[in-house]
């Protein structure tokens, strides 16, 4: 299935991991372990996985090719709202090649490069 990833500079990728999985579990079936540092959102369209690394929240979207966009659309906008203090800025990768989505804190909708 294709796939897009996208890793995000912070110092606290567990909490940002922990919060975008708590929001989102409010419309979607979505987990997240402490233990691990790892979560998953499940949406209709597809599932995104949310890894916590050491300096880095890795996020993988994977769905139909016509799919993408939306996934990395609603993960990476929930995420640079949260974190709006961090100035993160979420840079995604397809797995074809295609630049995906940069999503950053900006008045305006999500660009894509």
């Amino acid at each position: 299935m294709p796939r897009s990833e996208a890793r995000v500079r912070t110092d606290r990728p567990a909490r940002y991991g922990k919060q975008l999985a708590a929001h989102m579990g409010r419309k979607i079936q979505a987990d997240w372990s402490e233990e691990t540092g790892r979560g998953e959102l499940a949406f209709r369209a597809g599932t995104a996985v949310l890894v916590a690394e050491a300096g880095a929240l890795l996020l993988t979207v994977e769905g139909a090719t016509e799919d993408l966009p939306g996934l990395e659309d609603v993960v990476g906008r929930h995420l640079v709202r949260f974190g709006t203090r961090d100035e993160l800025v979420v840079e995604w990768h397809r797995d074809n090649g295609e630049p995906g989505l940069v999503q950053r804190n900006e008045d305006g909708p999500a660009e894509g490069q």
